[in-house]
């Protein structure tokens, strides 16, 4: 493959519902760019893009796939990217990394709830954008009601490039109104027939023009001033329009395709070709320290790790876009995040399983390489010139799932381990972490076929069997009153013992509170706890009864026992202790006798101060179709919800609520089965919260019961 230049690259991101026909138009675009000869289908489980056992099982994409095409002397990279929210990861990869997102329309469904959150993150990643219609050979499909969802739903900034002539079974014909004129397909897709468009079609076409001119014209004050002088735009001064609108974010252009017969690909390429933006005429990506990387060639090579994957046979290859400078075979490169030196053994173009060698790339392209030694997604690869230069890694959405994992048989929890990790490189939107709290590996993910496809790779690849199971919640313990207890701990058993008394006083802790004025405070250490909240702690001691140096051991006894909480085993916050008397012995006073007293004093004026089991309360947005929103409701109030409000989006209501961490347990599959697939949700962490009675006396029992069941 040639080398090609900056100007002549598109980078494109294929993103849309599911079953909006992507994976299938990638099959097109593949066999009209001659990367192929043959065009596979999904049913046939041949297709380039859907290459990986599970996809080839499930018949959907799990994972993006990288691809490429040439057409009229450009190279145009392709990203297809899965349609389920599950792995929206994915998504957001591809949009950091693209020039355009074409946004699939299924034209028999129209807009869909999977539409509405590809565009949110459009809108975060200032992705310029064009829809594509598809499915236009179908009975129900129905392009002018689709077209007025999109408007109504996004603006009418939104502007129909292209329409169907005979939309349905006989679908073949779309009229182009940049062109005006009629592309005729024959049967088996390729090249169209240009005709002039029939009578009964030329005043639509026409009109439809003259408002793609005034739309494009919007987008500049010298083409509005040539526009408003001569009442049109020339053929240039309208591509140039179309061009700014498109990068600008103020016009989204529409396309009709019909992918499974290849039916308007070979246009959507010439589109792509003179109407998209080359990466240099993007802004510029910005790096930690507020440079900005224009795709310029003269500058050191700057490249952004986007994606990584495991091939069988060939191991870890590491997808990347090039954002200054270009870089060549053999090329040594550091890694700006952890300083590594990198050589860049091989370059790839890649369509799926199929790999180009290639002797270097260029700013703006997008390109794979293998064997890199400790380089991971959302890294930065720089030339040594500019070794230290971060670019702003992606961010990726918050899970929204969490399970606790473990493997069947426990000889597996080494090989385990190692296959989370590995699996934790190709999807950092699965995040992997052994919780010390709650004694649990967990793991987190987008949806529960986010951590099922998890599962299948782990039992099908790995042949580790492992089960999910509902993980501990992450309580807290503090208390609500002032109480005061002492403990002596005195043992005896031959030669020197152990004696230690003390004496407290605990108290609730709040910000700008004022200290207890019934004991002298000799000194105060205050310590933020790793869990969140405050422990301060009071030396009261007035006469030497305990001696400075045992303070440490009592704090220490304090810990131990705040890090496993007297209720619940819980971690505890927000208190204050005063030590303010005690005794020791002059022979068999020790460390540990006071560390130990400490601790059980500690533990008992815990439990005389009002104890109270504190909840994880996350903030919750639930986006529905309207008619489901009473069912939602009624469901997260049986949560223990509480509605902080509603919102709207289009066809969609938004409900904004706090829910205890404690009853979003499978709440997907819940949200799934009560909107039939069509409602979304995320969460965030907001707050700790008081659990109600009942649930605090439930949750004591629960562990009384677990205490005897481990005696």
């Amino acid at each position: 493959m040639k080398v090609y230049k900056t100007t002549e690259l598109r980078n494109i991101v294929l993103i849309g519902s599911a079953k909006t026909g992507k994976t299938t138009l990638s099959e097109a675009i593949l066999f009209e760019g001659g990367v192929i000869n043959r065009r596979g289908t999904i049913e046939d489980k041949n297709t380039v893009s859907d290459y990986r056992e599970i996809e080839l099982e499930r018949q959907n994409s799990v994972s993006s796939t990288i691809l490429y095409a040439e057409h009229n002397g450009h190279k145009i990279n392709v990203i297809d990217a899965p349609g389920f929210d599950d792995f929206i990861g994915e998504v957001v990869a591809g949009l950091n990394v693209a020039d355009t997102a074409f946004v699939l329309i299924n034209g028999q469904n129209g807009v869909e709830v999977g539409t509405e959150i590809n565009w949110r993150q459009t809108v975060a990643n200032n992705t310029p954008v064009a829809f594509l219609i598809n499915h236009l050979e179908h009975e129900k499909s129905n392009f002018e009601e689709s077209l007025r969802q999109l408007k109504n739903q996004f603006g009418n900034s939104v502007t129909p490039l292209q329409y169907p002539v005979n939309e349905g079974p006989s679908f073949n014909a779309i009229i182009d109104v940049l062109q005006q004129k009629m592309l005729k397909y024959p049967a088996g897709g390729g090249k169209a027939e240009v005709l002039d468009i029939p009578a009964d079609q030329k005043d639509k076409a026409e009109e439809m023009l003259n408002s793609l001119i005034e739309t494009a014209a919007e987008n500049d004050e010298a083409l509005m001033e040539a526009f408003f002088e001569n009442g049109t735009l020339t053929n240039e001064e309208l591509m140039r329009g179309l061009k700014l609108g498109i990068i600008n974010r103020g016009l989204f252009p529409v396309l009709c395709i019909g992918a499974k017969l290849n039916y308007g690909v070979d246009a959507l390429l010439d589109f792509a070709v003179n109407c998209l933006p080359a990466p240099n005429e993007m802004p510029g990506r910005m790096t930690k320290e507020g440079k900005e990387l224009k795709c310029n060639v003269a500058d050191p090579a700057s490249a952004l790790i986007f994606k990584t994957s495991i091939e069988e046979h060939l191991g870890e290859i590491s997808f990347f876009k090039v954002y200054a400078g270009e870089i060549t075979e053999t090329m040594d490169m550091v890694n700006g995040v952890n300083n590594s030196k990198e050589r860049i053994s091989q370059i790839f173009a890649v369509a799926g399983k199929k790999r180009e060698k290639l002797e270097k790339v260029v700013a703006g392209d997008i390109a794979a390489t293998i064997k890199l030694k400790n380089a991971r997604s959302n890294q930065t690869l720089n030339s040594p010139k500019n070794s230290g230069d971060v670019i702003v890694p992606i961010e990726y959405p918050a899970p929204k799932i969490m399970m606790a994992i473990r493997a069947k048989n426990t000889s597996d929890d080494e090989k385990l381990g190692v296959a989370l990790t590995e699996i934790q490189k190709v999807d950092p939107t699965l995040t992997i972490e052994y919780s010390k709290e709650l004694k649990q590996i967990i793991i987190r993910g987008q949806g529960e076929l986010h951590l099922n496809i998890a599962k299948w790779n782990l039992e099908n690849l790995e042949k580790i069997v492992i089960e999910y199971y509902a993980p501990k919640i992450p309580y807290r313990e503090t208390i609500t009153k002032s109480a005061k207890a002492m403990y002596r701990h005195k043992k005896q058993s031959g030669g020197s013992g152990q004696f230690g008394e003390v004496h407290m006083l605990i108290q609730p802790y709040t910000e700008g509170m004022k200290p207890q004025s019934e004991f002298p405070i000799r000194g105060t250490e205050e310590h933020t706890l790793p869990w969140g909240g405050k422990l301060v702690f009071n030396n009261c001691i007035v006469g030497g009864s305990i001696d400075a140096r045992f303070q440490p051991a009592i704090l220490k006894g304090i810990m131990e026992k705040i890090e496993e909480g007297p209720l619940t085993g819980s971690y505890a916050r927000d208190i204050v202790v005063n030590i303010y008397d005690g005794k020791m012995h002059p022979v068999d006073s020790n460390e540990l006798a006071f560390k130990l007293a400490g601790r059980q004093a500690f533990k008992e004026a815990f439990k005389n101060a009002g104890p109270k089991i504190l909840e994880p309360i996350y903030d919750v947005e639930v986006m529905v179709p309207s008619d489901r929103m009473g069912d939602i409701m009624t469901d997260l109030q049986g949560r223990r919800a509480i509605i902080m409000g509603m919102d709207s989006e289009g066809n969609y209501q938004i409900v904004k609520a706090k829910v205890p961490l404690a009853e979003m347990n499978r709440y997907s599959t819940a949200l799934s089965s009560i909107t039939s697939g069509s409602g979304t949700y995320s969460l965030k962490f907001a707050e700790y919260a008081q659990v109600p009675g009942d649930v605090q006396t439930a949750l004591l029992k629960a562990y009384e019961e677990q205490e005897n069941e481990e005696e």
